[in-house]
């Protein structure tokens, strides 16, 4: 049997017991109430009490049915094949780690066969479906279009530009990831209409269409092309871009950044810049680069701001554009309209006038060749899922400063506040990411929980947030109160803010109606990180969580990272699945004291010279205990 086939088959069985579940669960009454005349209690009195019953009896056993007669029990057998037909049309299967039947698991190891050409057992397959859970989304996608819900082939385009965008050929050679059905369709309408803004919800990878849309066009010769994004995320595209392609990556930002500029220009590959740097960037004439990408685009919707101009000057040099927003730009159509403008000015000034039924199907069909955004439910019909996201911040200066003293001093726990132990929180690189995080939450009508395991931390996102904030949960709190504060949380609108210390917040507490989770540093016991978002993604959340570890780049926190990456192999590898096993999976102080003596050797070469070894200050703090 061919791999294609046998996952194919898989599918098959899988809807079919799906069905018969539905069947099962569907009273015999049911099929009286689609047809009259049909009289369902004597197939009740004969203990035929389900559709499924029925589908499951001959006609022999229908006819000998007291009350039924020929007639009416092969009127019976039709409607309940004809319910049947309708239910497996309804039917879209659903994988979950948390849900091995045995279909499931006959599928997941078809697929995983037809992936790797290689045979696997139930526990491989489930392991590499938990690692890579988009490449069988994927490949069930092109097998049996529409079994997981994603059958729509326009993705919300007018059919003719559909058809266009369907035909636009995409060469994906050099990218080191698997894309979506929806994604892909996503990078083939960027190459198709060459300049647009993308508006995707939160959650469903702008970024990785992006640098996709960078692989295609390097792969039919294209050289050149440059980010513009904000301060706060330059560090996590530099990263991205590193990570999904085989694209040489240039960060333009800080004292050297004109001669980054010139090192791309003469180079190529992806320059990475933010909105403040655009300034420094000049052009002769007639230069030209492959693609501009803005990510965050709102930020230039302000036509008289410096960086808008700067940002406008720089297109004018470029081949391609691509805007990207997780903001919907429905809710200010003004704004829709000037991004717009700087893309496609002729379809900008023909909306104008229509700008008053912007929620109207002609105005989305006017403006679909240029503003192009897809709803999670919509695209991703398997949700809810967990969609998890490292969020690297660069410090600034004062940061910097204050985190290589406390580093210095070997002083632990400061080093782990690191860009939250700063007075002014305009200056903090983890403090302004939050905010835009929380700004686009409050668009998608998303509420936030915000973790850390200081307390001094939460007290700072309080203050940061003001009035959309709960107060924070944290130890002192008796159980009443924590549920009253969980009970408004419930009743709040979308964009409000629940602080809560990590070890008091991040258990016993259910809390659905959050499905943005940040955890503004790393902890020392990955099973807490666990537990906390388990507040949020468990039964009952009907969207999928977004899950954001603030980090700070060259600091502790990827010292951290490291090291609790090398604790979780050892444990996938020997540790049994027990609760026990998940508490003893935590750092020592031996690695603590080897990744602070890490830190102050990278920071001494940094500034060149040596510091003498001294003791390891692991200090108790008066907002904390020591959880090492």
């Amino acid at each position: 049997m061919g791999a294609k086939f046998k996952v194919k088959k898989r599918i098959d069985e899988m809807v079919s017991d799906e069905v018969m579940e539905i069947l099962d669960n569907a009273s015999v009454e049911e099929l009286g109430r689609s047809e009259k005349g049909i009289k369902t209690k004597p197939l009740m009195d004969a203990g035929l009490n389900t559709v499924a019953s029925i589908i499951n009896s001959d006609i022999t056993r229908l006819r000998r049915v007291d009350g039924l007669g020929e007639e009416a029990a092969r009127k019976v057998k039709k409607i309940a094949n004809d319910y049947m037909i309708d239910a497996k049309k309804q039917v879209k299967i659903r994988l979950s780690a948390d849900n091995k039947s045995e279909a499931a698991s006959n599928l997941i190891v078809a697929v995983t066969e037809y992936i790797s050409g290689k045979e696997v057992s139930d526990e491989e397959a489930w392991s590499l479906f938990s690692a890579d859970p988009i490449s069988y989304y994927t490949s069930i996608e092109k097998i049996a279009p529409g079994v997981l819900g994603n059958d729509d082939t326009k993705y919300g385009l007018p059919e003719e530009l559909a058809k266009d965008v369907n035909e636009q050929s995409v060469s994906l050679e050099g990218l080191n990831c698997t894309l979506r059905r929806y994604q892909e369709w996503g990078v083939k309408y960027a190459l198709r209409q060459e300049r647009v803004l993308l508006g995707d919800e939160m959650g469903l990878g702008k970024t990785v269409q992006a640098i996709a849309v960078m692989a295609s066009l390097k792969n039919t010769g294209a050289t050149h092309f440059l980010v513009v994004c904000p301060a706060s995320l330059i560090t996590n595209w530099c990263r991205e871009i590193a990570k999904f392609c085989n694209i040489p990556v240039i960060r333009i930002h800080g004292s050297d950044r004109e001669a980054a500029i010139e090192k791309w220009k003469d180079e190529g590959g992806a320059g990475v810049t933010t909105y403040e740097t655009t300034g420094y960037f000049t052009f002769d004439e007639e230069y030209k680069f492959n693609l501009l990408i803005v990510d965050e685009a709102h930020y230039i919707k302000n036509k008289e701001a410096q960086r808008t101009k700067n940002t406008l000057n720089i297109s004018k040099h470029a081949d391609r554009m691509l805007f990207m927003t997780g903001t919907a730009m429905e809710n200010n159509v003004d704004e829709m309209i000037t991004l717009m403008s700087y893309l496609k000015p002729d379809i900008s000034s023909s909306v104008k006038k229509l700008s008053f039924m912007s929620a109207a199907k002609q105005f989305r069909d006017k403006i679909a060749p240029v503003y192009y955004r897809r709803k999670r439910e919509d695209v991703l019909k398997e949700l809810p899922e967990k969609i998890e996201t490292r969020e690297w911040c660069t410090l600034g200066p004062e940061e910097e400063k204050i985190y290589e003293d406390f580093t210095r001093n070997k002083k632990f726990m400061d080093m782990r506040r690191v860009s939250w132990n700063i007075d002014d929180l305009t200056l903090s690189a983890k403090a302004n990411r939050l905010r835009e995080i929380a700004e686009e939450a409050e668009e998608d009508g998303r509420k936030i929980l915000v973790f850390s395991f200081f307390l001094d931390t939460i007290e700072k996102v309080s203050s940061l947030f003001g009035d959309k904030c709960m107060p924070y949960i944290n130890g002192s709190l008796s159980p009443e109160k924590r549920q009253s504060i969980i009970d408004d949380f419930e009743k709040a609108p979308a964009g409000t803010i629940l602080p809560a210390q990590i070890q008091s917040g991040g258990t016993g507490l259910n809390i659905q109606s959050a499905s943005v989770v940040v955890i503004c540093e790393p902890q020392l016991k990955p099973s807490i990180e666990n537990q906390a978002v388990s507040r949020a993604y468990r039964m009952g959340q009907s969207r999928n969580v977004l899950v954001y570890r603030l980090l700070a780049d060259d600091t502790v926190d990827e010292r951290l990272l490291e090291r609790l990456e090398e604790k979780q192999k050892e444990f996938d590898a020997f540790a049994d699945l027990s609760a026990a096993a998940e508490e003893s999976y935590e750092l020592d102080k031996k690695l603590i004291g080897d990744i602070i003596q890490e830190e102050i050797d990278r920071i001494n070469a940094k500034n060149g010279y040596k510091a003498e070894d001294t003791d390891i200050v692991m200090e108790k703090t008066s907002d904390s205990k020591d959880d090492t």
